[in-house]
């Protein structure tokens, strides 16, 4: 069989001829020859197969750098390529539809717009740590400022408290952004991203730090929610305490699943294994909320440090005690002294007020 004329060739090959002219220019399908005369690009039909995978790979929207690599390989890696790539795809369209459903489930709850109710309350807070009276070194970071409220708990080990530091860090950069609310989440996420990234690069050949994160980004009246790992995010609302994270823990795993009781899972000794932790492999999973924050509303971010001691009881009376928040933060680490601080406590204390 003799030479196929683009037109030709790209009926065959599933492509059109602009599709075609493309690939060439990027070197991705060649022609086999160019007519002098008339400049028309001609091709050979043995090409068909490359030119069918090139057309197949666009339509799972592979980008062109990515297609000419997986182009060079042979069968087996080239099918290696794809699943990774599509494993790729699959999991940032879950971490996407993940957000739209929280952003659908948070528009449908009725009354004024995100925008409409972005500028109508400000904030009080305050941050503050304790290394405790057992540890010799404090892994725990506390950060607050007008729109970003963090904890993180270094898991300890070499590297810990840099890693709690780099999650931080992480973030504060969206301060300055000037986003409307239906953009944070997106921000977290990929703030966490980077995170991530950033503690993975701080392992050495026989150690990989971690850390938990807890952090609340505001715009106006919005708050924007990332959680990982067993630090924790309380709202004191209307003399009610709730917890609004999940402790991403091997107990807490045990716990749903019908296999311990919350009681035993307190005292086990595997308490502390977490599941999900900043640097403890290459994609992670955080889990992320909108709220609307309301004039009378108290929240607390802490690591298990005062979680695990001090019970939700006595955590609400703390919090209800109607100090201000840096007079609150000081009296929960206190009694966490008082019942002897066996690990590094970090705590955020945010009010909201009327504007």
């Amino acid at each position: 069989m003799g030479l196929m004329t683009i037109g030709a060739f790209a009926r065959a090959a599933g492509l059109t001829p602009k599709a075609l002219r493309l690939y060439d220019r990027v070197g991705l399908v060649v022609p086999a020859a160019v007519d002098a005369e008339s400049g028309y690009r001609l091709y050979d039909p043995a090409q068909l197969p490359s030119a069918r995978l090139v057309a197949a790979l666009r339509r799972i929207d592979m980008p062109l750098a990515a297609v000419r690599v997986v182009c060079g390989l042979d069968r087996v890696a080239a099918a290696a390529a794809v699943a990774a790539y599509w494993r790729e795809v699959a999991a940032d369209t879950a971490a996407r539809g993940r957000l739209a459903t929280i952003l659908v489930d948070h528009l449908s709850e009725g009354g004024a717009t995100m925008s409409e109710q972005s500028h109508d309350v400000e904030v009080r807070y305050a941050a503050g740590g304790d290394t405790g009276l057992v540890r010799d070194s404090n892994e725990d970071v506390a950060y607050a400022d007008e729109r970003l409220f963090a904890v993180a708990d270094g898991v300890r080990g070499p590297g810990g408290a840099d890693a709690a530091v780099a999650a931080v860090d992480a973030l504060r950069a969206l301060e300055v952004a000037d986003a409307p609310a239906v953009d944070l989440l997106a921000m977290l996420a990929g703030a966490v991203a980077d995170a991530n990234r950033t503690v993975r690069g701080l392992a050495t050949d026989d150690h990989q730090p971690g850390s938990t994160l807890t952090a609340v980004l505001r715009s106006g009246s919005e708050l924007a929610l990332v959680h990982v790992g067993d630090s924790r995010a309380y709202l004191l609302r209307d003399g009610e305490l709730s917890l609004l994270t999940r402790d991403h823990t091997w107990v807490q795993v045990e716990v749903e699943q019908g296999r311990l009781d919350p009681a035993q899972a307190a005292a086990h000794p595997r308490r502390a294994v977490l599941v999900r932790a900043l640097g403890a492999g290459d994609r992670l999973e955080a889990d992320l909320a909108l709220r609307t924050a309301r004039p009378g509303d108290r929240y607390l971010l802490c690591s298990d440090g005062l979680s695990a001691v001090v019970d939700r009881a006595e955590l609400r009376r703390g919090l209800g005690a109607g100090a201000d928040p840096e007079r609150t933060v000081r009296g929960l680490l206190d009694r966490v002294r008082e019942r002897g601080a066996p690990d590094n406590v970090a705590a955020v204390v945010v009010d909201v007020v009327a504007a």
